[in-house]
């Protein structure tokens, strides 16, 4: 069987398990994912030694301690995933529900109804995790998915499917549901984008080079975001203790992910006292900095020339651009210009700065007074989040459940015929 062949295969399975999933009631879908929970939990040890043969693998291959960090699997990291599945599973069900209903003037009664996209394809990197929080919405939402992980994470990714599918297939979850793409050979993800009319939607997570390469080859709708360029502005009115405590936490708690913070813009009436304070906060915490000149005035040798690349750099690691600049309205136009339409936030006291950040800056999340770090599914409430989209038609932000439907029009008529 050739590539191509094994690939198409996979797709008409899941078509297949997508018309079998739509059929399940939502109580039906609910205990699948409780069981596969479960059984994750159970064979938590099997999971264990398969990450650690990737991270031993990973380790030879010379990946960098970022890439290493989202690689591994700890039992809180499991924890995190099996809590996700239970959440997922007890969020009210929208499949079937009617998001609109109306009466024409001449008697038929038109419903807009929810329902699955079918078969939805997750190319990811890295990060097993993803494995468990893709397969739960998707399954949720009666959409059958396809997973395509990193070669890094493979034995991780195989062993964390195995725990699913067999959990699940014990409260009568379709064959083939949840497959994922064994092989690492990179044509597989050529293959699989270009699966038109059997695949509805792709969504690509990892770097730029991987989400590039698969909209330059999709032949069917893609989902997705480039990089992660986050913005903190401090403004002239912020309390520095809180931008103090909110960028290192958005830099520092878990620097390779997409919502950690990559600039920082400090509004010029707060450089000469905040900037010193930044400077010494973060390279404590072993934070290189890179600065436009102005604020070098300030820290000399402790923040390093930036060129630049870095206004647009998205670094994944204990990296940090820092720039003065004048005015709110500066800091909007270097965000919007500059960043890549994910999360950006404002540290301020000033209604009036606030209300203009927030209106004006163009990204799928904009905060005031808090982390970047909360855009994700679990943290605004949707459960586990499939990804983020920086597109703007379809889904913007965390994709929870909505996000992973469609809809269509139900019309009842009486006779009606148009005149």
């Amino acid at each position: 069987m050739t590539l191509h062949d094994e690939i198409l295969a996979i797709g008409n399975n899941a078509v297949t398990a997508a018309r079998r999933l739509a059929l399940l009631n939502g109580r039906r879908r609910r205990n699948i994912l409780l069981a596969m929970a479960d059984a994750v939990d159970s064979q938590r040890n099997r999971i264990k030694q398969a990450n650690e043969s990737d991270l031993f693998s990973g380790k030879q291959a010379g990946l960098s301690a970022a890439m290493l960090d989202r690689l591994a699997l700890t039992d809180a990291r499991i924890d995190a995933m099996l809590k996700g599945l239970r959440e997922v599973a007890g969020l009210k069900d929208c499949i079937g529900k009617t998001i609109r209903k109306w009466t024409r003037p001449n008697g038929l009664i038109i419903r807009k109804v929810r329902v699955p996209i079918g078969v939805i394809a997750i190319i990811y990197e890295s990060r097993p995790n993803v494995t468990a929080d893709a397969a739960g919405l998707c399954l949720k939402t009666a959409n059958a998915v396809i997973l395509r992980g990193g070669k890094e994470a493979i034995n991780s990714n195989q062993a964390i499917v195995r725990a699913m599918s067999e959990g699940g297939a014990s409260q009568g979850l379709p064959r083939d549901a949840i497959q994922l793409v064994a092989t690492t050979d990179r044509e597989a993800v050529r293959e699989l984008v270009r699966l038109e009319g059997i695949v509805d939607l792709v969504m690509p997570r990892g770097g730029e080079q991987l989400i590039r390469a698969v909209v330059e080859n999709a032949k069917v709708p893609v989902i997705k975001h480039y990089k992660g360029v986050c913005h903190i502005y401090v403004d002239e009115s912020a309390n520095l203790e809180m931008a103090l405590n909110i960028i290192e936490n958005a830099k520092c708690q878990r620097p390779g992910v997409c919502n950690a913070v990559e600039k920082v813009l400090v509004h010029e009436a707060l450089a000469f006292s905040f900037i010193p304070l930044l400077a010494d906060k973060l390279n404590a915490k072993g934070v290189e900095l890179r600065g436009d000149e102005a604020s070098r005035v300030f820290a000399g040798e402790k923040i390093k020339p930036a060129v630049e690349e870095d206004w647009s750099a998205e670094y994944l690691d204990l990296i940090l651009a820092v720039k003065i600049v004048p005015s709110t309205q500066a800091a909007v136009e270097h965000i919007n210009h500059y960043g890549s339409h994910h999360s950006d936030a404002i540290i301020t006291e000033s209604a009036g700065s606030k209300k203009m950040f927030l209106d004006q800056v163009d990204s799928a999340a904009v905060y005031a007074n808090a982390s970047t770090r909360f855009t994700d599914g679990g943290e605004f409430g949707l459960g586990a989040e499939v990804g983020i989209s920086t597109d703007k038609l379809h889904a913007r932000g965390p994709m929870g459940l909505e996000e992973l439907t469609s809809y269509k029009y139900e019309v009842l008529g009486t006779g009606q015929v148009r005149a």
